[in-house]
């Protein structure tokens, strides 16, 4: 094994994707992902079992195919990694599984890791070496956080999070809402083009000062977020709408909800740099592909003088890359490995980067 270049399988789960991604150091060999999307369109959101049974499905042909692109076999693996939390209970057991059996027909050493800092350790692929002094605002269906990454390999802190709704969860009820189709997040940006984000007023939660307090007084909730407030006024002004028979303005509201959306999200990831000092920010998960919210944080971050990283969409999503890409990093740093008797953690702090051998 090459300390420096390990050549590092990985294995995603943890929603409705099945990905398989092979990385030699900080090369990315193969990126295969198998999503389960299609089949939970009619309900309007992730079932649970039905996204476990597609993983069982699709994770050895996933497998297959990431090997055969990259051109290597299982032999060449110098270690396996898969994503132990968070996530859907169910679906994280599926990868759980085929990475203990592959790590214990192999006798490769097997690393469970954490889904949120993996999303940051994706960055290694594309620029290569994380930069000092990072922020991560990972934002998706379901979650949003910002972190201070201090070491990709074991010191992350969790600077703030939604308390309720992920933003891709807000996404996809508001697009219900407006007889959109699932998912909402490309739908809605795209609609949001067409309207004006200043014609409606929707609240930014968590931004009142007794939410925010001050710097040397922070209030409970300065880094943190809550959507599901956004989502009810939303639901009451279409309502409103449909009461008075008014025709419902769909592009407006689109345009309306995201900028309260993407406002908050920018103005408190850029606060929350400045005050730690942090003078980099990283943003990834699957809404990281949004383009009001790619647009409006550039223009703060590039207003405040912090560096911004945003790997391409295809590695902002779920996908087996960036937990391989992690595998690797904690590979080169000399983390021991975790071995095959652990479990799987839906609600995995970003501080727990990997898990310890039992």
């Amino acid at each position: 094994m090459s300390a420096s270049e390990p050549l590092v399988l990985g294995i995603e789960s943890s929603c409705d994707e099945t990905g398989v991604g092979v990385v030699r150091g900080t090369e990315l060999l193969a990126n295969a992902v198998a999503s389960s999307m299609e089949e939970h369109v009619r309900f309007g959101g992730v079932i649970p079992e039905i996204a476990s049974r597609a993983h069982l499905e699709a994770l050895v042909p996933t497998l297959r195919q990431a090997l055969d692109t990259a051109g290597v076999t299982m032999d060449d693996v110098d270690a396996i990694a898969v994503t132990t939390g968070p996530g859907l209970a169910g679906a994280l057991m599926v990868g759980v599984a085929g990475a203990k059996a592959l790590a214990l027909a192999t006798g490769k050493p097997l690393y469970a890791v954490n889904h949120l800092v993996a999303h940051v350790g994706v960055g290694v692929l594309e620029g290569g070496e994380l930069p000092e002094s990072l922020g991560a605002l990972l934002v998706s269906g379901g979650h949003t956080e910002i972190l201070r990454v201090g070491s990709l390999t074991g010191d992350v802190e969790l600077l703030g999070s939604t308390i309720d709704d992920a933003a891709g969860e807000a996404y996809d009820k508001v697009a219900r809402l407006l007889g959109l189709s699932y998912p909402g997040g490309p739908v809605i940006d795209k609609l949001a083009a067409e309207g004006n984000p200043k014609s409606i007023r929707f609240p930014r939660g968590l931004t009142l000062g007794k939410f925010m307090g001050t710097a040397e007084e922070p209030g409970p909730h300065r880094y943190d977020f809550s959507f599901s407030g956004l989502k009810t006024a939303v639901a009451r002004y279409v309502e409103d709408c449909r009461a008075r028979g008014v025709e419902v303005p769909v592009a407006d509201v689109a345009a309306s909800f995201q900028e309260a959306v993407v406002d908050v999200i920018t103005k408190k990831a850029v606060l929350a740099c400045q005050e730690h000092g942090l003078r980099n920010l990283l943003l990834g998960g699957g809404v990281a592909a949004n383009s009001r919210l790619r647009a409006l944080l550039a223009a703060r971050c590039a207003s405040a003088g912090i560096g911004l990283r945003i790997p391409r969409p295809g590695l902002c999503t779920d996908n087996g890359a960036m937990i391989a890409a992690l595998g690797s990093q904690l590979v080169s740093a000399g983390v021991a490995p975790t071995g095959t008797e652990f479990g799987t953690d839906t609600g995995l702090p970003p501080s727990i980067v990997s898990l310890p051998a039992a």
